[in-house]
């Protein structure tokens, strides 16, 4: 039996797609239940949002139970991904922060202006990247609990300040202080295989495991790292011996580098000498943004280079002879498959699929595809069940 859905239903349920806090996906999902047809065609459906319901509210009053044991530097993950800004003493963070996002971080001339995590919110063309802003690195000053947000992270961007004479002795400092985090930092190309190269700040180039991998065996690590619980990340490295770190497991983070400052006088000339004197280095493989956040100079490319870096894709769903939604994007691990896809739109979808018809930049117009069938950015699906 059709459900035949009303417009104030699908409205409450794109409500619900782009809700970011719990209370606001509990709304919508009440609007959902009070606009839903009742009729035998959306009982699996009336029982899916009581469901859903039922689990906010549990984790709800889980929350609210132990919200007052979470330390200060607790930052909840939201948006499409999270990505830190590593950097040394007055390097830029938080201006390239400001400028961003919305957020209103201390900028000031004087160095450690930024002692908690504070994080703003990015928005790339239809999606929001979380982009938090940590204490500079220095060594011997910088807070033990940066480790823990480090690794629990999707993406790093490490930024150099091109405005100082002392860049150099900052960048070598900064290298370490990653290193002894056990962080590998590794380039996207903006290619679905695995990285060629792992960036380590000792100086080591490690080579994958395996050769470059297909797209949905790619999309399949991706995946795992993202099911990662960060709560958990942090209560490991929270008990983690000092004396013992070197035992602990190195995490692996897609990065890029941040020339902040790029509108300095000797800017180009300092980065040429930093890439002298860091010749084979590593850390010269991470691609490179130059960014002014006194003209504006390298900001939108950021932003896409932020998107790259989580190695995500956005698919969006027509239903049969309608136009599709372009303003709320599904997002997804690259290499995601078409029942991935339908899973994560509803999981009687994926149950149901008989098959699936793709439009993008892949594909032919309509094409009928496998369930299998890997899903590229901007593809454009239709479910039949």
């Amino acid at each position: 039996m059709p459900a035949n859905l009303t417009p104030d239903y699908h409205a409450a349920e794109r409500r619900f797609r782009e809700a970011e806090t719990p209370d606001a996906k509990l709304a919508a999902l009440h609007e959902m239940m009070a606009t839903i047809p009742k009729h035998k065609g959306t009982e699996k459906m009336q029982g899916d949002i009581k469901r859903r319901i039922a689990k906010l509210k549990q984790a709800s009053e889980r929350k609210s139970g132990a919200a007052r044991q979470k330390p200060f530097w607790h930052v909840e993950r939201e948006g499409a991904g999270q990505i830190v800004l590593l950097g040394p003493p007055n390097s830029g963070k938080s201006a390239i922060l400001r400028e961003l996002s919305r957020a209103e971080p201390e900028v000031a001339d004087f160095p450690f202006t930024t002692r908690v995590p504070l994080p703003g919110m990015v928005s790339y063309e239809n999606v929001q990247i979380q982009l938090l802003d940590l204490p500079p690195l220095a060594p011997g000053r910088t807070p033990p609990w940066i480790r823990g947000l480090v690794k629990a992270a999707d993406a790093v961007l490490v930024v150099l300040d091109l405005g100082s004479d002392e860049l150099l002795d900052q960048t070598e400092g900064l290298l370490a202080e990653i290193d002894g985090y056990r962080v590998d930092l590794y380039p996207v190309q903006g290619g679905p295989e695995v990285p060629q190269a792992i960036v380590t700040a000792t100086g080591q180039v490690s080579a994958p495991a395996t050769e470059a991998a297909p797209a949905a065996e790619a999309g399949a690590a991706r995946r795992q790292v993202l099911a990662q619980d960060e709560d958990e990340v942090r209560a490991e490295d929270e008990d983690e011996d000092e004396d013992d770190a070197g035992a602990a497991p190195r995490a692996l983070k897609p990065a890029a580098v941040v020339g902040a400052k790029c509108d300095d006088a000797d800017a180009v000339f300092r980065l040429e000498l930093l890439r002298e004197s860091l010749a084979g280095s590593p850390l010269l493989r991470l691609p490179l943004v130059e960014v002014s956040t006194l003209d504006g100079r390298g900001l939108d490319k950021l932003r896409r280079r932020m998107f790259e870096l989580l190695e995500i894709i956005r698919v969006y769903t027509r239903a049969p002879g309608k136009k599709p939604d372009f303003e709320t994007p599904f997002v997804l691990p690259r290499g995601s498959t078409v029942i991935e896809a339908a899973s994560q739109v509803h999981k009687d979808f994926a149950r149901d699929l008989k098959f699936a018809r793709v439009w993008g930049a892949k594909v032919f117009d309509g094409q009928m595809v496998p369930r299998d069938h890997i899903l590229q950015d901007g593809d454009v699906i239709e479910f039949h069940v």
